[in-house]
């Protein structure tokens, strides 16, 4: 009868003995009593986030036909000048978007061959100026739409930057910090600078 708290008192004295070993030997292991704690306990480090900004100078509408596509509009959906036009006249879709009913910092939606196009709504009447928090409201309504659809990348036009006059500078800050943890991929298009001052010209002409 005696023979077990012995036999207790041996193994106490030799699991207390390994821990102190352990201790010395690997400093920041945990000290336990439960000799089979698995590796798979411990914390790993996350990985990183696939959030990148590229540019590339030429036609926004020759990226690739997978990618999504962005750009400003206003509330009253006017779409008459700037890249707007383009996107009305291929898109259309003018009476889907007006029935969506979105407001400034929201973002209106059509879906035209397998792929999704983003219209920011940054201001409320074509006439006015959008503000950096207008568009940082509606990048991030476009962004849970994105998470929601597994969309992971877009291609767009400097936004806001042509006749609404923000700053590209600022522009990109705000994308980063709406976009830094997800893995999206925006694509960002410049005309050659000749030939966006034409297309400029020609839209507000018609």
């Amino acid at each position: 009868m005696s023979i077990l708290p012995c036999v207790f008192s041996v193994c106490s004295r030799y699991l207390t003995a390994n821990q102190i070993a352990l201790q010395v030997l690997y400093p920041r292991l945990p000290m336990s009593s439960e000799p089979h704690m698995s590796a798979s306990t411990y914390t790993t480090k996350p990985a990183e986030h696939k959030w990148r900004l590229s540019y590339v100078t030429g036609d926004l509408f020759s990226c690739p036909a997978h990618e999504a596509l962005a750009h400003c509009i206003s509330e009253d959906i006017r779409m008459g000048a700037g890249i707007a036009v383009e996107f009305k006249k291929r898109f259309q879709g003018v009476t889907e978007l007006k029935e969506q009913k979105k407001v400034t910092g929201q973002c209106a939606v059509l879906k035209s061959d397998g792929r999704f196009v983003y219209y920011l709504i940054t201001k409320k009447k074509a006439s006015q100026k959008p503000t950096y928090e207008s568009l940082r409201q509606s990048l991030e309504d476009m962004k849970s739409h994105c998470l929601k659809n597994q969309v992971s990348r877009i291609s767009m036009p400097r936004i806001g930057c042509g006749l609404d006059r923000l700053k590209w500078t600022s522009v990109s800050e705000i994308l980063d910090q709406v976009f830094k943890h997800t893995d999206i991929s925006i694509t960002v298009y410049s005309l050659p600078r000749r030939e966006e001052t034409t297309v400029m010209k020609e839209n507000r002409r018609r």
